[in-house]
């Protein structure tokens, strides 16, 4: 196998990259949130209850979970976008590499070449030399310079046949690497053009949200609220209000007594996990505000 077949044979063939965008799926029913709050807010009375400012507060978490989920795919696009903008600086600056290594070792087998021509037409000359000369001592040491030239041939001979051979190995790294680095700009702007979609998508449904945040707000009192967002900071998953889930809290699944189950259900007081400090709410209603 020649030396080009051999370098080529290396190169990896690699499928075409299929790109599919994101979807950002809601987690609630914007609309019908608002119009929960709504209802709330248009009762005929002068301060809220305990039950409806837990309504409230449990909306105020979905909203917050959907602004989260919402941050947290715009977050990543941005990085995804800056890393490949990185290793494409980095592709475009080894390919000028390769390009310059390329252009001296091209370089190289020319001289080389030069260098045979040279030699041959040195021994020419000496060879012309030898028949005019008047005694073996000027012969022999013609003789010596021809055979010293001859060796300067096989010499830049084989130097040329090695860069020739780097130069085939070097075209077969430059065709991968720029492969490489196409398919990374393919990506590149699938991924600019997902991120300006994204934005301008979530943007819209982000002011919206925040606009049904600042009226659950109004229902729940200002301590309230900031106990609640208190532990929102705290929690990993940022909630800061759960349900009861088969008999404990939804949110570090420890195990709620029955006694304190059952002031939940009543809707008289605010009631805290003991062992997370989530606010907890009855489940019927977050069933009330779920959506199928």
């Amino acid at each position: 196998m020649s030396l080009s077949k051999l370098a080529k044979a290396k190169i990896k063939t690699k499928e075409q990259v299929t790109f599919k965008p994101r979807k950002i799926e809601k987690i609630i029913d914007v609309n019908r949130l608002e119009k929960k709050l709504n209802e709330i807010m248009e009762l005929d009375h002068s301060e809220f209850t305990v039950e409806e400012k837990l309504k409230a507060l449990y909306v105020l978490q979905e909203i917050d979970s959907n602004i989260d989920k919402i941050r947290t795919i715009r977050g990543e696009l941005p990085m995804e976008v800056s890393d490949l903008e990185d290793e494409i600086v980095g592709l475009n600056t080894r390919i000028s590499n390769i390009n310059e290594e390329i252009a001296h070792l091209t370089d190289q087998v020319s001289k080389k070449k030069q260098a045979v021509k040279d030699a041959k037409d040195a021994i020419k000359k000496y060879e012309s030399q030898q028949s005019k000369v008047k005694n073996n001592r000027e012969f022999d040491s013609l003789n010596k310079e021809i055979e010293f030239q001859n060796l300067e041939i096989q010499l830049a001979e084989k130097r040329a046949k090695e860069y020739g051979a780097e130069v085939i190995t070097k075209n077969a790294v430059l065709e991968e690497t720029q492969a490489v680095l196409d398919e990374k700009n393919t990506v590149l702007k699938m991924k600019k053009t997902e991120l300006e979609s994204i934005v301008e998508e979530t943007q819209k449904e982000e002011d919206h949200l925040r606009k049904i945040s600042a009226k659950a707000q109004t229902i729940v009192d200002e301590r309230l609220f900031a106990a609640y967002s208190r532990v929102r900071t705290n929690a990993r998953n940022g909630l800061g209000v759960v349900a009861i889930q088969r008999d404990a809290c939804g949110g570090c699944f420890n195990k709620i007594p029955p006694q304190r189950q059952l002031d939940i259900r009543q809707h008289k007081k605010v009631i805290v996990c003991e062992h997370c400090g989530r606010i907890l709410v009855d489940p019927k209603i977050a069933d009330e505000e779920a959506v199928d």
